[in-house]
Parts: C-alpha cells; structure tokens; sequence
C-alpha cells in the first residue's frame, strides 16, 4: 500500500520521500511559463538531481527565464528547453520530431502534460478548433503519441495528465465539441470539457499501453495561489458565470461563495505524487487529488470522466482530428 498523504501535504516533503526514485530520472514538462505549476513542479524536482528536465512552452524567452531559475536552485541538473506550441498541430508535429532528433535523449521517465487554458473567451486554434479543446487536450494528445517510443522505452514509464475538479462543468460534447462555431459557447463548459478530456486520456493510456508497463494518472493541483491561469477571466463577473453553472448541474460548489486557495507548494504535491509514488500499479489510469488517490463517493469526481466507454470514444474523435491512428 501507498503511504498515505493528504491535503497539507507539500511538494518538499514528497520529494524528500522520493528523492532516490526522483534521481537520475528524464521528466518533460509542459507549461512551465514562471509562476505557473508546471515551472513550480519542475523547480522542486531538480532539487532530487534527476538526469535531465525538459522545458516546454511556446516563448523561447520565458522558457529561458524558467531554465535559469532551475539553474540557480539545482546545480549540476541538465536542462533542456523545446519550443511546443499546443495549439497548432504543425508545431506539435515539429517538436516531437524535434524531441526524436535528441540521440542522446534515448529515453523520457516521466511527461507532464501542464500546460493549459482556462475560460477564455471563444477562440480557434491554428487547425480550427476550439481554443480550449484543442490546446488543452488536442495538442497534448498528439505530442504524447508522438513521443510515445521514447516513453516507452523508460524502466518506469509514466505519463500524468493535469486535469481540474473543472471537468463537473462538462461532458464531453460529441456533437457540438466545437460549441456550433461559437453560437453555443460557454466558456465554462468548454473548460469542463477540456478538463473531461483530460482525464479520459489518462484512463485510454493506462488501459491501452499499461501492459506494456506505462502508468499513466490525471491530476487535480486544487486552486492554487499565484498562478497565472485565471489570466482571463474577470472574477467580478466570471465567478457568478462559474456558479451558474455549477448550479445548472446541481454540484455542491454551485452554492460556495469563495474559491478555497492552496500555496503553491501545497498545489505541486499532486503533481510529485503522481509522478513518482512507488505502489501505485493497482490505480493505472486513476484521478488524483491532495496527493491520493481519488474517491467518487467523496470527491468531485463525475462518471463522465472516468468511462472507460467514453474514453475510447474520445481517443478515436481525437485520432480523427489530428488525422493519426495510434493503434496500441
């Protein structure tokens, strides 16, 4: 059994606990633009002195500024950055031929999938999709498969999906995933979607390819403080548009008056978790939350994101729309 950690648990202290597994390990993170988790996760892992740490992000200049951070706090660490912009396929493409040039890369512990967009007004993505979907969990779903043989080829493969208690806002929406060119558009729910997305992908991984020995998990960090990923919303009007919703489907936080905020180290404890806790076989596929696994009969966790029936509908959509089949 899994030693059991809870919602006070901290980044350091996970990674004290898994200091020999963290070292000499080769993680890809997603999103780590400063201040955002994903840079947060990053940092306090180099400290464990894994092998390499690859930065991803679209901006060569904040990808720098986040590798010098990590510099500063883990001497000795190798860090190497790659340009990925999720929301266009092409560059999708490029980075991971780019990711397969690496000779000296031969294998990836660990991926992260971090990166994210929350509430954004309507918008498309390069290939024309909605903007949330199709960075959220489009661009994530064809990196990863593209990059699945230097996965695979770890001891210990693992791949951790970061999702939100956000999926309650949606399903996935399989005749109107695009919300009818923005005339059905809520940004709520397209966020909740994209959440659902998520967690689907980690349970079609793990069902997939977990016989072949990849682990794969989705996330929940909580409402963490500092981050940069309320940057569009207006919570003078967003928030009461986020409750309406909630209570649309009748989830307990629909009547919550206030957001219940977690530090930053508090938030990356999920993340070191899922990535590195021994024991956790049993759980392929499995959401986490406070650094355990997840429980529907007390968590917010809907059926909907947890169908291994809408999970494979979803992988099959998703091969449609970036036009590959990952037939595992």
């Amino acid at each position: 059994m899994a030693k059991t950690y809870d919602t006070n648990t901290t980044a350091g202290e996970l990674v004290n606990e898994y200091a020999s597994i963290i070292k000499n390990k080769t993680i890809l993170v997603t999103g780590v633009t400063l201040g955002s988790i994903g840079a947060a996760y990053a940092e306090y892992i180099s400290k464990a002195q894994p092998a390499l740490i690859i930065l991803t992000g679209r901006s060569d200049d904040k990808l720098r500024k986040t590798a010098e951070k990590i510099a500063a706090v883990a001497t000795g660490v190798q860090i190497r950055t790659l340009k990925l912009d999720l929301g266009s396929l092409a560059a999708v493409r490029q980075a991971a031929a780019d990711v397969h040039s690496w000779v000296d890369v031969p294998h990836i512990d660990v991926v992260v999938t971090s990166a994210g967009l929350m509430a954004t007004d309507y918008f498309l993505t390069a290939d024309g999709f909605e903007g949330q979907f199709g960075t959220n969990h489009l661009g994530h779903f064809l990196f990863t498969n593209l990059i699945m043989d230097k996965i695979l080829a770890s001891e210990a493969p693992r791949v951790v999906s970061v999702t939100s208690d956000g999926h309650r806002l949606n399903p996935i929406r399989w005749y109107d995933y695009g919300f009818d060119e923005g005339k059905t558009y809520n940004k709520w729910h397209a966020y909740g979607q994209s959440k659902t997305a998520n967690m689907l992908m980690a349970i079609s991984l793990a069902e997939k390819l977990g016989k072949r020995g990849l682990l794969a998990f989705s996330v929940h960090p909580g409402v963490v403080e500092g981050t940069n990923l309320g940057a569009y919303c207006n919570w003078e009007v967003d928030y009461a548009s986020l409750v309406a919703v909630d209570k649309s489907f009748g989830n307990p936080e629909g009547w919550y008056t206030s957001f219940t905020w977690k530090s930053q180290e508090r938030g990356v404890a999920p993340y070191v978790f899922a990535s590195f806790a021994p024991d956790l076989e049993d759980h392929n596929g499995k959401y986490i939350l406070e650094s355990r696994i997840g429980d529907p009969l007390k968590d917010t966790i809907k059926p909907w994101a947890t169908s291994s029936i809408e999970a494979e509908r979803l992988w099959k959509l998703s091969e449609k729309l970036v036009g590959q089949v990952f037939d595992y």
